[in-house]
């Protein structure tokens, strides 16, 4: 066993320590709840880079947005640099009630795997780079930049102007993304493809004013059953998304297990899947429409009335190939077109839009990587995966640094429930994550 793997695992049961207490920040950048746990969430990570050693360790910011922590610890002498990047943000909790423990916020050991909000996704990808770091005793083999984002899970609103403004500060030969998902606990996986997304608010207008349904219904038109009507249009028979222009992209040669899927996802009994194509297929690389929510009144208080407007939030995934731009386009002129009753429809976009991406995982970098994962993993070979959630940002560092290796690696499996209730990480896997991550600098050594 080598003397990298030895430093990660005695350095395991402090990061563990650390990781606890990272989780017991509730660190949530969406609007109209307290941010202070963000900074104060930014504060420890700067202050766990300073003590792995960093010779220099900072918060950065733009636009007004969460802060970033930035480190930095230089290259030897004719090495090359990498870049790791996690976000230390979280979801928030959702209902309480569904959580198996008192506080989501603590976390809980149960069965070899730990449970607690962001315990997964993703303040265990920070400390696996952490873990890293310390396993070299704050002088890695190569160089090695961190920039642990604070609003990731908010949609990075201001992360693509903070990219852009310090893009000197942040180059890097290797970026490692550590946001993303194994294919099992026991199989590890580069992610080669992303999603990206769009999220669109569509308002469906009829009258100037609710009038009364009896008086009036039969002839007149309610909003809300124009609205139901419109978001019928999103699918065909088959469930297969049917806004003409949206691209899908080409079939995994993985696919997945029925049962575990239906296991995974929690689908009641009876249910159906929908769509056609594999299941990697369908979770990856062909488009999605969701209906998110709907704006009317609710059943125990509405009246005997005909509806004048409603409104529905969707969200869209894009296949890779895809744009955002031209998804936006694609979703608009289908709204536009299916708008039952002469209905006028209103498309306006939330936010930023996230464009897809395909990763090519070829070249001396992705064959480190390989190789670190399998010695982690004793001996398993690292799969390609796909992911059908979106990281956008993934497109800018594209852009921005076209010469670098993009490795986008996670501490997430299929069992982790990030987002949802009682999210939790594999103890097992999170160990060989750190080994990987420790050995992927040692062999990316000149």
């Amino acid at each position: 066993m080598s003397d990298v793997v030895n430093a990660v695992r005695a350095a395991l049961p402090g990061v563990r320590a650390d990781l606890e207490a990272l989780v017991k920040i509730p660190a949530i950048a969406f609007d109209g709840l307290d941010h202070e746990p963000v900074r104060q969430g930014a504060d420890a990570v700067q202050r766990l880079l300073e003590d792995a050693g960093a010779a220099e360790a900072r918060q950065l910011s733009h636009g007004g947005g969460q802060p970033s922590v930035y480190a930095h610890f230089p290259a030897p002498e004719g090495q090359p640099t990498v870049l790791l990047y996690a976000h230390q943000d979280v979801q928030p909790v959702g209902d309480l009630a569904k959580w198996e423990q008192d506080d989501p916020f603590t976390v809980v050991e149960k069965d070899g795997r730990l449970y607690g909000r962001g315990v997964a996704d993703d303040k265990a990808g920070v400390m696996a780079h952490v873990a890293a770091l310390r396993a070299f005793g704050g002088k890695p083999p190569v160089g090695v930049k961190l920039l642990i984002e604070g609003e990731e899970e908010f949609g990075s609103p201001t992360l693509e102007g903070l990219l852009r403004e310090h893009r000197d500060l942040l180059a890097a030969d290797v970026v490692v993304i550590a946001d993303s998902t194994n294919w099992r606990t026991e199989v590890p996986a580069l992610t080669t493809t992303l999603r990206g997304v769009i999220n669109v608010y569509v308002e469906v207008a009829v009258l100037k004013v609710a009038v009364h349904s009896g008086v009036f219904g039969g002839p007149v038109p309610d909003a809300l059953t124009a609205l139901a009507r419109l978001m019928a249009t999103l699918h065909d028979e088959r469930g297969d998304v049917a806004v003409e222009g949206l691209v899908s992209g080409p079939s995994s040669d993985l696919d997945y297990d029925e049962a575990a899927l239906r296991h995974e996802a929690g689908l009641l009994p009876g249910t159906e899947f929908i769509g056609t194509g594999r299941l990697t297929e369908r979770l990856w690389t062909k488009p999605t429409a969701t209906v998110l929510g709907i704006d009317a009144p609710g059943a125990a208080e509405s009246a005997n009335a005909l509806q004048p407007s409603a409104r529905a939030k969707v969200s869209f995934r894009l296949a890779p190939g895809d744009s955002a731009e031209n998804a936006l386009k694609a979703v608009r002129a289908h709204f536009e077109a299916k708008a039952p009753w002469g209905a006028q429809v209103t498309v306006t976009p939330e936010g930023g839009l996230g464009d897809p991406c395909a990763i090519d995982a070829t070249g001396p970098s992705f064959d480190a990587a390989r190789a670190a994962f399998a010695e982690a993993w004793d001996g398993t070979e690292p799969v390609e995966i796909g992911i059908g959630g979106s990281i956008p940002m993934i497109a800018t560092f594209q852009e921005l640094y076209p010469e670098a290796a993009i490795l986008v690696t996670g501490v997430e499996d299929q069992y982790s429930n990030p987002h949802g209730p009682n999210e939790s990480l594999d103890i097992r896997m999170f160990e060989r994550v750190c080994v990987a991550e420790a050995l992927l600098l040692e062999k990316l050594k000149r």
